[in-house]
């Protein structure tokens, strides 16, 4: 057995209001919402991207000082063009690293979000 882990199980993020973040993470960034989160108390969702999960929680965010996650899509220029027509202010897609392009943009309530493209997962 290795004490290295095998990955990322969750991201958890607050916001003040998880209907409408729900609305945001499914609709706008297309997420699925899981089924299976038990009550612990607190109002929250779990969603899928992948076989990675995010979790919502019902709480104030702390303040941006640069943590984020990243989403990793096929086309991240189609994805940048379908928010910013919907009105989303996203950043022009750059170089991360070679192969690699990344933008940026923040969820309703602060939440710095990275959409991340491998030219290996581009469609084409």
């Amino acid at each position: 057995m290795t004490s290295a882990p095998r990955g990322i199980d969750h991201v958890a993020l607050n916001v003040l209001d998880v209907p409408s973040a729900l609305a945001f993470y499914t609709d706008v960034l297309g997420l699925t919402q899981r089924d299976d989160r038990p009550d612990f108390g607190i109002t929250g969702a779990w969603l899928d991207a992948g076989d990675q999960q995010v979790h919502l929680i019902e709480l104030p965010p702390p303040s941006n000082m640069g943590q984020h996650f990243a989403l990793l899509y096929e086309d991240i220029g189609a994805v940048v063009e379908r928010l910013r027509a919907q009105g989303f202010t996203v950043s022009d897609p750059a170089a991360s690293s070679p192969g690699r392009q990344q933008a940026f943009l923040n969820d309703p309530w602060g939440n710095a979000i990275e959409l991340h493209q491998h030219d290996s997962s581009r469609a084409g």
